[in-house]
């Protein structure tokens, strides 16, 4: 993976204040450090920015909203996926509208998920 540049954190920086609703939720539930397990929110990593990242477990974790679904966005986030599994970076992709009607719950799962890799 390249390394990460300064535009890049500049540009997590800026991220981090226009967070969207659902990122907001979520970031609620997770920077609490719940179990004792850190997280960090638009975690810059090579070129890419990740929404969330649990740097413990190697695991990102992506809010994805409907314009995941749109034009080549399936394959770009495939791509960026694959490229992030190859410096050993595992990543889940989350909902926005389950984060939205339930942050809690997704958290949650989030951390059922972390426990189950230990």
């Amino acid at each position: 993976m390249a390394q990460t540049t300064r535009q890049t954190i500049l540009k997590a920086k800026e991220l981090r204040k226009t967070m969207s609703k659902p990122e907001i939720m979520l970031w609620q539930q997770l920077r609490k450090k719940p179990l004792g397990i850190k997280f960090r929110r638009q975690h810059p990593i090579g070129s890419y920015i990740l929404d969330f990242y649990c740097p413990s477990a190697k695991l990102g974790i992506e809010v994805d909203g409907m314009a995941h679904d749109m034009g080549n966005r399936p394959e770009r986030d495939e791509q960026r996926d694959w490229n992030l599994s190859q410096d050993g970076i595992e990543i889940i992709r989350i909902s926005a509208q389950d984060v939205l009607d339930d942050p809690a719950d997704v958290a949650d799962r989030i951390l059922r998920y972390i426990q189950s890799l230990r």
